[in-house]
């Protein structure tokens, strides 16, 4: 079995037809909120906690549940347990 998270939902890979569910048992094909913020992502498919980052490729707050990360357009990726953004 194949566990990740989107959005901060833990999802199941099903083997059998091919296709990520949400722990629930519903279909990720319809975005859940985040459990911390209750945000989805924006129009392009950034983390809403986060917005566009100039020079990042992927970022991930972490939603409250796991360690949240910076992936850069030059291949560095940080990871960071996020207490709080400030704006």
């Amino acid at each position: 079995m194949i566990e990740t998270y989107l959005n901060g939902h833990k999802i199941i890979w099903n083997d059998t037809d091919k296709k990520w569910y949400y722990n629930d048992g519903s279909s990720t094909e319809k975005m859940k909120p985040c459990p911390k913020c209750g945000k989805l992502p924006d129009e392009n498919g950034n983390d809403a906690c986060l917005g566009e980052l100039p020079g990042v490729k992927n970022a991930c707050c972490g939603h409250g549940v796991h360690d949240g990360y910076i992936q850069f357009k030059n291949g560095i990726t940080i990871r960071f347990e996020l207490k709080e953004i400030k704006k």
